[in-house]
């Protein structure tokens, strides 16, 4: 799906496109903006985060037009098309001021009494006693494959020609980050690793996993629990993968199964943040597929507009 929008360059008008993860990145960041700017003027950073929101949020803007108005320059195309992950790297560090405005309260002990009712245990704790150190550090280096896979698919799917199942898999990519984000303002918590360190018997045990397990320590913003999108960027990249490349797909299964135990073992969150995130992947890749699907009978339906009326009725 895409969105045209004429700006005026040296004079002369050019016409802009915009796709639907573009729209996504600009929706989301003007609203983060705004809300900043207004409700949540009174939490702290509020006028620095809403001023970098706005600045990521026009980077489509600039660079499709950029592209428009110098079509020669590939780097430019290639900016504005990879424009989604960088934003929602920068955007996650900035997320504390509007949680603070639209929640400020933890809901860390709600998740711990829904896994105590839907699972019967703390499944951060049981893990905890029983996964050997060795293990430990296989699946921690799992975790940090998070955006890695994401990228490796945008990479195999974005050098075949048409581009459609690139901007199928953006546009779901793009709903996951706008919801997990939301997500994170109306239920904010800090996962079992802090809310429940007394119930560990002690730190986390292996040769790399003290280590990487302090670097996950130090990111600006750590409300970021429910739901896991970890365990959501994985499955839908996974979904992805089993419809467009079955060779990524089966290279990812297991370092992707092993980036999703490590959730629950790394201590990062609660089975129900699990648990969450499948419907919300269902959610934005149907959202995307039929995106995808109005996009294409559009394009149908133009080619049979171009084509002359006497072609049609001609044997």
């Amino acid at each position: 799906m895409s969105s045209w929008v004429s700006q005026s360059v040296r004079g002369e008008t050019v016409r802009v496109q915009l796709t639907t993860v573009d729209l996504i990145i600009v929706v989301s960041c003007a609203l983060a903006s705004l809300l900043l700017l207004g409700p949540g003027r009174w939490a702290p950073d509020a006028l620095r985060c809403a001023g970098l929101f706005a600045v990521v949020g026009l980077g489509p803007l600039v660079f499709r037009t950029l592209a428009a108005s110098f079509p020669g320059h590939r780097w430019i195309h290639v900016l504005a098309d990879w424009w989604l992950l960088p934003t929602a790297v920068m955007t996650h560090g900035w997320l504390a001021p509007v949680v603070d405005t639209v929640n400020p309260f933890l809901k860390d002990a709600q998740l711990v009494a829904a896994d105590q009712r839907l699972f019967g245990m703390q499944a951060a704790v049981v893990l905890s006693r029983v996964v050997p150190a060795w293990l430990n550090d296989i699946l921690m280096v799992c975790y940090y494959g998070h955006f890695v896979w994401a990228l490796v698919m945008g990479l195999v799917l974005y050098r075949r020609p048409g581009g459609a199942e690139y901007d199928e898999y953006l546009t779901a990519l793009g709903l996951l980050f706008f919801l997990n984000y939301a997500a994170y303002a109306l239920v904010p918590a800090v996962g079992p690793r802090y809310f429940l360190v007394d119930a560990f018997d002690g730190p986390l045990r292996g040769t790399l996993t003290p280590l990487l397990d302090s670097l996950m320590r130090k990111p600006l913003f750590a409300r970021d629990c429910f739901p896991s999108g970890h365990t959501g960027a994985t499955l839908l990249v996974l979904y992805y993968a089993w419809r467009f490349s079955r060779r990524v797909f089966w290279v990812m299964l297991l370092p992707g199964l092993g980036l999703i135990a490590a959730t629950l073992v790394g201590r990062f969150h609660y089975a129900t943040d699990l648990l969450c995130a499948v419907p919300m992947v269902m959610l934005v890749t149907g959202l995307a597929l039929g995106v995808s699907r109005a996009a294409r009978q559009r394009e149908v339906a133009k080619d049979a507009r171009s084509v002359p009326v006497d072609a049609i009725v001609r044997p």
